[in-house]
């Protein structure tokens, strides 16, 4: 229904379709950088992982995947059910890319699913506090579909 809309949409599901169900990772490490915008992640990413990609000589992938970025500012102005739509299949088509690129050198990612699911959380409470999921909600769990980091920064 979204593609009549927003013809992007089929796009994004071509891809994700294309992504093969339940991603097994290669054999070199996963390590994840998160952070929010405007906490100073830019700095993060010529300070921190542009010097830890040269030094493992590791890919770095960004999150949104490359393939789908260009459509994020399309995605971004739309309900939120379909914002956050647009970065979870981004998150599965990007560990399809973690699974490939970790069969031939570390990967270092510049965010992934804990930055969804911070926005997604944020995004419902409205930024109140006292509204969060309770500690222990499947809300935090990582899901089991979904191609883990070895190490989470």
């Amino acid at each position: 229904q979204c593609a009549a809309r927003i013809p992007e949409a089929g796009a994004v599901l071509d891809l994700l379709e294309k992504c093969p169900e339940h991603q097994k990772k290669g054999g070199f490490p996963v390590v994840v950088f998160e952070g929010l915008d405007a906490t100073g992640k830019s700095a993060c990413k010529t300070t921190v992982t542009q010097p830890v990609k040269e030094t493992l000589n590791a890919v770095l992938l960004r999150s949104p995947p490359a393939c789908i970025s260009q459509w994020r500012t399309i995605f971004d102005d739309e309900p939120a059910p379909i914002k956050r739509a647009f970065y979870a299949a981004g998150n599965y088509i990007l560990a399809s890319e973690i699974a490939k690129a970790s069969t031939q050198a570390p990967v270092i990612i510049d965010r992934y699913w804990h930055s969804t699911a911070a926005y997604t959380i944020a995004t419902e409470i409205n930024g109140k506090v006292q509204d969060l999921p309770p500690a222990h909600d499947e809300v935090y769990q990582w899901p089991e579909d979904l191609l883990k980091p070895d190490l989470l920064l």
